[in-house]
């Protein structure tokens, strides 16, 4: 039976990226910089309004399963899609990645597959508008028990704690993941997420989970402070490794008692901050998956975070092996 290097559980999500101007989002109501929740009704209003546009398999969790599947690592993908033109187009892309995409398309379900309208304006500043449609569905029943039993690494996504079914499948495969001496981690998601789940976030970090990774607005909502350092210490104190993402300050983190700050690497000029956070993610846990020490993961992190912003979609586009030889990482 295959073990995977990495396992993670999120909302399948197509994305649909278009460029937009700022008065493009006054006119449409659009608050800039931010990913908002929407019904299915906006959904489409915004879709129609699109000009040229990309559509590209998203979610925070699958971008970083498709970064580190691009590095060589077996991965695997648990997401809910529709039996729909788009549930097909994202599940079959994710199999053409080399992921394993383990749900088939539901064939019953009442919503759609979930998509986001992404408008990216010209600083390179991207406007979510998400749907999240039958994702929203997630359970226990849709994780396997021996592909979560026989993940290294499980990664969940804390978007799914808006329903009780989801909370109650990630601790379930979190528990498989321990059970089969693996190790399990949640990316934040928002601060917003963070303000509606504060309890469960604080209860999984705590006794369930090995690494956390999020941004500061993220980690300092968590203990409702805005002491940053503050924050990150009481993370740490819960979980074995916390990672803070600081945008131009780089990032910091700690495992037990070592800490490293990591400065960012060499400015790179925004076209699209889709996907930044997802594949620093990927390259972080590229590094923890391979052995390495926790600035050299903090690093890959960087350079992978920084190559996606290079360019319009939330996936890297240049070979990140090579980049990780160039930087002297491996």
């Amino acid at each position: 039976m295959k073990t995977y290097d990495l396992v993670g559980i999120g909302n399948a999500v197509v994305d649909v990226i278009a460029p937009s101007e700022d008065a493009f989002l006054d006119g449409m109501g659009i608050d800039k910089g931010i990913m908002q929740l929407i019904e299915q009704d906006r959904a489409e209003t915004l879709y129609a309004a699109m000009g040229e546009r990309v559509q590209t398999p998203g979610g925070a969790v699958a971008n970083t399963i498709a970064g580190v599947g691009a590095l060589g690592l077996n991965t695997a993908f648990i997401g809910r899609v529709r039996d729909d033109a788009l549930g097909h187009f994202y599940s079959d892309a994710m199999t053409e990645n080399g992921i394993d995409f383990v749900n088939p398309p539901v064939a019953d379900g009442n919503r759609p597959t979930s998509r986001s309208m992404i408008f990216v304006t010209p600083d390179g500043e991207r406007s979510m508008n998400t749907y999240l449609g039958i994702s929203t569905g997630l359970s226990s029943a849709d994780v396997p028990a021996d592909v979560a039993g026989r993940a290294k690494i499980m990664f969940l996504e804390g978007y799914l704690f808006d329903q009780d079914a989801g909370k109650t499948a990630f601790r379930e495969a979190a528990r498989a993941a321990s059970a089969g001496g693996g190790m399990a981690g949640i990316t934040i998601s928002d601060p917003f997420c963070v303000e509606r789940h504060r309890a469960d976030f604080l209860q999984m970090i705590e006794h369930e989970l090995d690494f956390v990774i999020g941004n500061e607005a993220e980690i300092k909502s968590l203990f409702e402070t805005d002491d940053l350092e503050a924050a990150m210490l009481e993370t740490a104190a819960m979980c074995r490794v916390m990672v803070c993402t600081r945008g131009g300050d780089g990032v910091t983190i700690i495992r037990d008692t070592e800490r490293v700050d990591i400065p960012a690497p060499a400015r790179v000029t925004p076209v699209d901050a889709t996907g930044a956070g997802d594949q620093f993610a990927a390259g972080f846990i590229y590094g923890m998956a391979t052995g390495r020490d926790i600035e050299t993961c903090g690093r890959m992190g960087n350079l992978c975070g920084a190559e996606v912003i290079s360019h319009i979609g939330p996936r890297p586009e240049k070979d990140m092996m090579e980049e990780f030889r160039k930087a002297g990482l491996v």
